[in-house]
């Protein structure tokens, strides 16, 4: 692996690019990839192809009726279980290739120490496309992950769009308050949203609130110019688009509590617990006895699943 320094033009002379230089290149690179991903994902109701992650609550137990008294609390049906799946997101990767070719002057240059020279493809790679997916591949949900996925408990968060309104996991947990003795024989299951998890793209942006020091190249005169910001664009998405489907250790794949780095929320599935069932009676009629045992208890997390990127 050869990290070569690229050449940029400061105003009055050509220097070595900065890390600050470098890290905005990593961006505009960012932000080209996020504008033709490689690797997409969408939701949809159900039948995605992540992992499945469920959500649990607590229901009512089944009503008991009694023509004589009111039925006993030990004969009563205790609180159940109510589980529901989710797998809305799926992952599509599809296919890229590299096709523009090094005619020993399509890369940017760099100062071997006593001259100007261009970067061989492999050296392009080294010094751009691979750090950008480095940076694309960590925790944090930047500009400089920009074409990359979270997830959060917002639909609406500055610098990323929204994939979908349907939620891709939502918590619920029995609303108690719903359960009251006079409506005995009501339905057993009686929800409350707790909180839903949305599914995010990060928009990126070109190097630094739009600014940026592009890098030089040798023309066909060999003379030096600066790319256009659409031409080292181009260049750095093929490059990037290629690396993140084919290449060994910076292919980038999403997933559901498997290897990588957590991206945006856990989404936690809460449930009451600690409760024995609130046992609660209802007289109806003079033969119409009736009990029933409500859910109850204290929200706890069940467990938690985190959505991760990951280099593979």
């Amino acid at each position: 692996m050869t990290v070569r320094t690229p050449l940029v033009y400061n105003g009055s002379q050509l220097q070595e690019m900065k890390a600050s230089d470098l890290a905005n290149i990593y961006k505009v690179a960012a932000y080209y990839y996020g504008q033709s991903p490689a690797v997409t994902l969408t939701v949809a109701g159900s039948g995605g192809n992540l992992t499945s992650m469920n959500d649990t609550r607590l229901q009512a137990g089944a009503v008991s009726t009694s023509s004589g008294g009111y039925p006993s609390e030990g004969t009563t049906a205790e609180p159940s279980t109510v589980t529901t799946s989710y797998q809305r997101i799926t992952q599509t990767v599809g296919t890229a290739n590299i096709t523009t070719s090094d005619t020993g002057k399509t890369f940017p240059i760099y100062w071997t120490g006593t001259q100007v020279r261009a970067m061989t493809q492999q050296d392009f790679i080294d010094t751009f496309v691979q750090p950008t997916i480095d940076v694309m591949a960590l925790g944090s949900t930047t500009s400089a992950q920009g074409g990359t996925y979270f997830i959060s408990t917002s639909s609406s968060v500055a610098g990323a769009t929204l994939v979908s309104a349907t939620p891709v996991f939502t918590d619920t947990r029995a609303d108690t308050s719903l359960y009251t003795a006079d409506q005995i024989g009501e339905a057993l299951d009686q929800p409350q949203t707790i909180t839903n998890y949305y599914l995010l793209k990060i928009d990126g942006e070109i190097g630094t609130g739009g600014s940026y020091n592009p890098p030089i190249f040798l023309d066909a005169s060999n003379n030096l110019k600066q790319y256009s910001t659409a031409d080292i664009g181009a260049l750095l998405q093929e490059y990037v688009k290629n690396a993140v489907v084919n290449t060994a250790g910076y292919r980038l794949r999403y997933n559901i509590d498997g290897s990588g780095t957590l991206r945006g929320s856990a989404m936690v599935n809460t449930v009451l617990t600690g409760g024995s069932g609130n046992y609660q009676t209802r007289l109806v009629g003079s033969n119409d006895y009736r009990a029933q045992e409500f859910p109850d208890g204290t929200p706890a997390t069940a467990n938690t699943y985190s959505f991760k990127i990951a280099k593979s």
